[in-house]
Formats: C-alpha cells, structure tokens, sequence
C-alpha cells in the first residue's frame, strides 16, 4: 500500500523557514516525478514546486515562490523536501506532496492527474 506522509509544517511568522518532508512508503520515488501543491480553504489547489526523476530536467517552481523554496529529494531516504525560506502570510495554506510515474509533472496538475497524494499539512504565517 502506497503512503506519502508529510512532515515539518506549523506556524512561525513572516520571514521565517520552515522545510516540510514527504516521506514515501510502498513505491521507491527514483521512478516518479514528483510536486508539492498548496491549498487555500475556497481556492483551487496550486503548485508549487515540481521536481523531474534524477537528471531529467530542472525543477519547477511557482512565480511566487522562485527564490525562495527550494525542493528536492533522497532517494535513499524515499523522502521528498520543500525547503521554504522568507516565508510570507501569502504562504499559509495546505501544503501536499504528491506523485505520478508518468512524467513530467506540471504545475497547473489538478487533484485528479497525480498517481498519487498526500493527506496534507498546514502552513501559517503571521505578519
């Protein structure tokens, strides 16, 4: 059975870090592209950052995170990151990791286009 269970999220204030984990169980993420999304209760869910399987292309990142996040992944460790840093209240959401074997993995992938997702984890920001 296939779990992605996420990690790391909380409350800190505007310009802090914070570095949110996927662990994976149940598939190996050498063979997958991965993402992580966010979603803000009323609007649609978005991405984030998306990384490549190892070599194939560069990652991919929202305008509004470029400079700021960074994702990666331990394939020994079966773990997916999303360091974020000079977070903003802009931030605060849902955040999910998520994965498809069939590659690459966009941005703009809806709820229904991954393989598969995490259950989620809240990020807050306060000004």
């Amino acid at each position: 059975q296939v779990q992605l269970v996420e990690s790391g999220g909380g409350s800190v204030e505007a310009g802090g870090s914070l570095r949110l984990s996927c662990t994976f169980s149940g598939l190996g993420i050498s063979r997958y592209c991965l993402g992580w999304f966010r979603q803000v209760p009323g609007k649609k869910r978005e991405g984030v950052a998306t990384i490549e399987r190892e070599g194939d292309e560069a990652p991919k990142y929202a305008d509004s995170v470029k400079g700021r996040f960074t994702i990666s992944q331990d394939n020994a460790k079966n773990t997916l990151y999303l360091e974020m840093n000079n977070l903003e209240p802009e931030d605060t959401a849902m955040y999910y990791c998520a994965a498809r074997l069939i590659c690459p993995v966009m941005l703009e992938e809806d709820q229904y286009s991954m393989d598969y997702w995490g259950k989620g984890i809240l990020v807050t920001i306060s000004s």
